[in-house]
């Protein structure tokens, strides 16, 4: 059973990268034409080259999420702002 391994790791590495390199819009892949990737996955996923090469060398680069809004000033924060509204229930001048 343990002797599987291998063979089953490099089989589920070829499909994930397989998989991948077809989710991925055709403007964010690196360094070759999207169908160049699948040909190089398809041809060289035995031997873990294709794969490899898509995961470091074409596939797009990690996306970061933006940091959450700081507010610097009071005048930045729209919560502050509506705060300093009069109301409209109050006493009138």
């Amino acid at each position: 059973m343990l002797r599987y391994l291998p063979f089953l790791l490099v089989l589920a590495l070829w499909i994930y990268a397989f998989i991948d390199c077809l989710n991925t819009p055709e403007n964010e892949v690196r360094g070759l034409p999207k169908l160049a990737w699948v040909f190089v996955i398809l041809l060289f996923g035995e031997v873990l080259v294709g794969p490899v090469a898509w995961l470091v060398a074409g596939r797009p680069r990690a996306r970061t999420r933006p940091a959450p809004r700081r507010w610097v000033a009071p005048d930045d924060n729209p919560e502050f702002l509506r705060s300093l509204r009069p109301d409209e229930d109050g006493p009138k001048g």
